[in-house]
C-alpha cells in the first residue's frame, strides 16, 4: 500500500508542478549527494540492486516519467522513494532534493564520468 500511495504522490507532483521548480543545483546537489546518497549510489551505481542505476539507460527503464522530464522523474523518485530506495521528504528540503536532481540528471548525462 505504501508503494502505491508513493507512486500516486509522484504522479501528482509530476502533474501539478512547474517544469521550472525542478531547476536546480547540481553543484550543491553534488553535495547534497555525497552526504546523502553516496553509500548506495556511488559513481552512479547502486550497491542494493544493480539494475536500478543511475546510468542514463536504467533512468530510462524503471523511472516513470523519465522520458518527460528527467529532473522531475528523479525529483519524485528521491521525495517517494519507491522500494528498497527511502522517501527523503521531511529529511532533505525541496531546494536540496532538486539540486541533487540536477546532479544525478547532470551526472547521468556525461555518463557518470
Amino acid at each position: 500500500m505504501r508503494a502505491l500511495f508513493s507512486v500516486v504522490a509522484a504522479l501528482i507532483l509530476l502533474i501539478s508542478a512547474p517544469v521550472s521548480a525542478f531547476a536546480g543545483d547540481a553543484v550543491n546537489g553534488a553535495k547534497v549527494f555525497s552526504a546523502n546518497c553516496a553509500a548506495c549510489h556511488a559513481g552512479g551505481g547502486n550497491v542494493v540492486n544493480g539494475e536500478h542505476t543511475l546510468q542514463q539507460d536504467d533512468l530510462k527503464a524503471y523511472l516513470a516519467q523519465y522520458n518527460n522530464g528527467h529532473e522531475s522523474a528523479i525529483v519524485a523518485q528521491v521525495t517517494y522513494g519507491l522500494n528498497e530506495m527511502p522517501a527523503f521528504i521531511g529529511t532533505l528540503t525541496e531546494n536540496q532534493i532538486s539540486d541533487v536532481a540536477a546532479y544525478v540528471e547532470e551526472q547521468a548525462s556525461n555518463g557518470w564520468g
